[in-house]
């Protein structure tokens, strides 16, 4: 055994527990625990399998991709409808109070303009080729970000692991962060998660 895989799939897991609360709420304590016991097992084995995945990749799977993973694969075992159920609930939630954290920020005078001009960078270094992604990232436009995303780990790896039905929970992700933002307005007409060719991503400044 891996002592430092193991250390690590134990401390993610740690920062998952909103999903054994709601397992817990749908079943019993002996069914809920053998659940994280299983999503623990599975969770560890992907590190192991993936250990060789490069920094900006594994940034992606080992926080949020292959956790959701292991966990809804041990929940599917045992009901497939409340395995989705769960997932769909605790991530848009989890989604929606970022997304109410960045709102009380947008109120801040001067912060919308910023939190836009912040997504050139960043999204060229966490959605970029070094973290698995394939992008067309379009000219910078005034009030305005925009790119569309053809090829994604999420995709690629939900699918490879046997629950691809979970991208588009990722997808919907964004919606649930940004859908909401005062002063700015967050647009998608399609998600490879869905079954599209691409994402397209655009957010943009909203005079008021």
């Amino acid at each position: 055994m891996n002592l430092v895989l193991k250390k690590k799939t134990i401390k993610t897991m740690k920062g998952k527990t909103a999903f054994k609360y709601e397992i817990a709420e749908r079943m019993s304590e002996t069914e809920c625990d053998s659940i994280w016991r299983d999503a623990h097992k599975r969770l560890y084995k992907m590190y192991v399998e993936h250990s060789d995945l490069s920094k900006g990749v594994a940034m992606h799977t080992d926080s949020f991709i292959f956790p959701a993973a292991a966990i809804y694969l041990s929940m599917k075992e045992v009901d497939k409808d409340m395995a989705y159920d769960v997932m769909k609930k605790v991530m848009a939630e989890k989604a929606t109070k970022t997304g109410q954290i960045i709102a009380k920020l947008c109120k801040i005078p001067g912060f919308n303009k910023i939190f836009l001009g912040m997504w050139d960078s960043l999204s060229h270094k966490m959605f970029g080729e070094a973290a698995g992604f394939k992008n067309v990232f379009y000219p910078k436009e005034k009030g305005c970000f925009r790119m569309d995303i053809i090829q994604c780990p999420y995709h690629k790896y939900l699918t490879e692991l046997g629950c691809p039905e979970l991208n588009i929970l990722f997808c919907e992700n964004d919606e649930h962060s940004y859908g909401n933002l005062p002063g700015l307005k967050f647009s998608r007409t399609k998600t490879i998660g869905a079954g599209d060719d691409l994402c397209d991503f655009k957010i943009e400044y909203i005079k008021r």
